[in-house]
């Protein structure tokens, strides 16, 4: 979907549950020093490439560990606005185990293998990725002026991938990381820093 003003997106910094390997979802662990340095980096990208910050929103997932972040990455923006529809996919019955313990059950091995990359948006109980995707589209249909978003992992993606106008199926192949900035401007996408990969 063609955006009316160009975003900056930003996944939260590194957490203690990603540290441990441990999904999170709707649930959430506190910023660990690195994640906190993370979104310091996200600052001095902002800083750098945004020199001239007048007007420009900050959007943030309420969650704690996105909430965090926005603090310390947008502290020269002015008021942070939450915005519900910013939060990680839930992943039902799975948030709060690792990947190794999903694997060991019946119905994980299954997602894992009959979806690949996509075995989030199958988690018993959890959202799938249309109803990800129809709260995100209403979310861009409000932008009023630039705006850094900061987000989740699974979420930026999908908002990426619709912001970029890029199919559904594209979504293994767009880039993740933390302490990076990824700015979409008449449909292009540009990182910012250097990408600390994973989910």
């Amino acid at each position: 979907m063609p955006l009316s003003h160009p975003i900056y997106v930003l996944r939260h910094g590194e957490t203690e549950w990603n540290f441990e390997g441990r999904l999170q979802g709707t649930l959430d662990s506190p910023l660990t020093p690195r994640g906190r340095a993370q979104a310091a980096a996200q600052r001095g990208l902002l800083a750098r490439f945004l020199p001239h910050q007048t007007g420009v929103a900050c959007w943030s997932s309420p969650q704690g560990r996105a909430w965090s972040t926005a603090q310390i990455a947008c502290a020269d923006l002015g008021p942070i606005v939450p915005k519900s529809a910013l939060v990680e996919v839930s992943l039902g019955d799975w948030q709060g185990r690792t990947v190794a313990e999903i694997e060991a059950s019946p119905e994980g091995a299954g997602a894992l293998r009959d979806h690949a990359e996509m075995w989030k948006f199958h988690a018993p109980g959890g959202e799938d990725l249309g109803m990800l995707r129809a709260r995100l589209k209403i979310l861009l249909q409000g932008l009023d002026r630039p705006t850094v978003i900061v987000t989740h992992g699974v979420t930026s993606r999908v908002l990426r991938l619709l912001a970029l106008d890029l199919p559904m199926s594209d979504y293994t192949a767009l880039p993740g990381g933390q302490g990076v900035v990824f700015a979409i401007d008449n449909g292009v996408q540009t990182r910012w820093g250097a990408a600390v990969e994973g989910d």
